[in-house]
């Protein structure tokens, strides 16, 4: 009996280990990185697109497993792994059918990254932030757009550039008007400038021109303060900052 299981356990020992690069196997394991995915197990998943990622390197499933990957980091808050994958993809495989899905995908870890801490900070208006996560995600968004026009995700890629287009005019027009209220009027100037400049079709523009306007006007250069004033009038004829009773009425700072 004891020659037999001795016998035995050298047959097993003899076999060949489970090649865990097969086909078969990635299968396996890719299907349970998606049931992972499915009820909300990131972790697990991760660990397993991981191994998929590194052991199909190269192929359609690893180009997958890594959208996949990028998701997960993302669903379970490691927005710098998300955007790091999705780098990685979009570097990797710039042929790829699924580029327009990759870039949109970057957008929106971006974006959500910015309304979630938003949501974090209630109080604090978003345009009142740092805003480089939405400029990010405005470069992705707009890749989408430009690049891939007729993709499934253009149409919401559209809305989100409208959206954050004018977060950052916004942003900007905050900036300016800190810059103000503190006396730093060249500053207040300036920032207002950018902002009719880089967002001229953003409804913030309107008040980017009217901190240039009280901006020069207190600087005493009196010529730059008209120029700004007659394109807030050509621009925005119907502005409440060109009706002098509304103006009287109502400090024009307590317009935002």
């Amino acid at each position: 009996m004891i020659g037999a299981s001795a016998l035995a356990l050298a047959a097993c020992g003899s076999s060949p280990k489970e090649d865990p690069n097969s086909q078969a196997n990635l299968d396996k394991l890719y299907a349970e990185a998606k049931d992972d995915l499915q009820a909300g197990g990131y972790d697990r998943a991760i660990k397993s697109l991981e191994k998929i990622e590194g052991r199909a390197a190269g192929t359609l499933m690893g180009q997958q497993a890594q959208l996949d990957l990028a998701w997960a980091y993302h669903k379970s808050g490691e927005r710098a792994q998300a955007v790091t994958t999705l780098d990685r993809f979009i570097k990797l495989n710039p042929s790829s059918p699924a580029m327009d899905y990759a870039l949109y995908m970057r957008g929106l870890v971006n974006f959500n990254e910015d309304l979630g801490l938003f949501g974090r900070l209630a109080a604090q208006d978003i345009s009142e932030r740092d805003q480089q996560a939405s400029r990010d995600a405005l470069l992705s968004f707009r890749q989408v757009v430009e690049q891939y026009p007729d993709s499934k995700y253009a149409a919401d890629a559209r809305l989100r550039v409208d959206f954050i287009t004018n977060t950052l005019a916004n942003y900007e027009v905050h900036v300016a008007r800190y810059y103000y209220e503190r006396g730093a009027y060249v500053a207040a100037a300036n920032r207002a400038q950018q902002t009719v400049q880089e967002f001229q079709n953003a409804p913030a523009a309107e008040h980017a021109l009217q901190i240039m306007v009280k901006s020069y006007e207190k600087l005493n250069l009196l010529p730059l303060r008209d120029d700004a004033e007659r394109v807030l009038a050509k621009s925005f004829p119907n502005s409440v900052y060109l009706n002098p009773d509304l103006a009287n009425k109502k400090a024009w700072w307590q317009f935002w």
